[in-house]
């Protein structure tokens, strides 16, 4: 496989699952968002901001500093302070923004590099096999979510089971 397919490739699964989460966040307004299914699980809100938080901190200046930057607040991640959709929508769009840039600016030639994250060394495949893996981890618990919460309003993003229209 060439780099640049690699990386088309990548850029390509990481839209479809910007997509995803974006269609399953649609369905909802934004109380729905900020609710966790029970105390011991995240909003779909707080997971979109630590998504973002983490796209933000891997992707900034990604082949010269350590992906753990250190202004993250991690921990305020997982606290919801939005004000509005609008306000969570940017962050997340800012999130996404960052990885897309990095992306675009990537050639084969950076793909053997070594970058780290929190101090570990990672060629620049795994790393962005990680966060390919992270985003995924996270897109799958908003569609879920985003699906219970919905209830019978939930339209299928993806193929629908046969004779069935609100399957996921």
């Amino acid at each position: 496989m060439s780099g640049q397919l690699f990386l088309d490739a990548t850029v390509e699964t990481f839209q479809k699952q910007k997509e995803l989460a974006e269609g399953a966040v649609a369905q909802l307004d934004f109380d729905r968002l900020r609710r966790p299914l029970d105390s011991n699980t995240n909003s779909i809100a707080v997971i979109m901001k630590h998504v973002a938080g983490n796209l933000i901190s891997r992707w900034t200046d990604f082949l010269t500093t350590d992906g753990e930057k250190s202004n993250r607040n991690r921990d305020g991640e997982f606290v919801d302070e939005f004000a509005s959709r609008e306000q969570l929508l940017e962050h997340w769009e800012c999130g996404w923004g960052v990885l897309f840039q990095t992306l675009g600016e990537l050639t084969p030639t950076d793909l053997p590099k070594i970058i780290t994250v929190r101090d570990e060394p990672h060629t620049v495949v795994l790393a962005i096999q990680r966060a390919l893996g992270h985003t995924g981890y996270h897109t799958g618990q908003i569609v879920q979510v985003a699906r219970v919460l919905a209830g019978d309003n939930w339209t299928v993003l993806t193929m629908p089971r046969k004779g069935d229209s609100g399957g996921e």
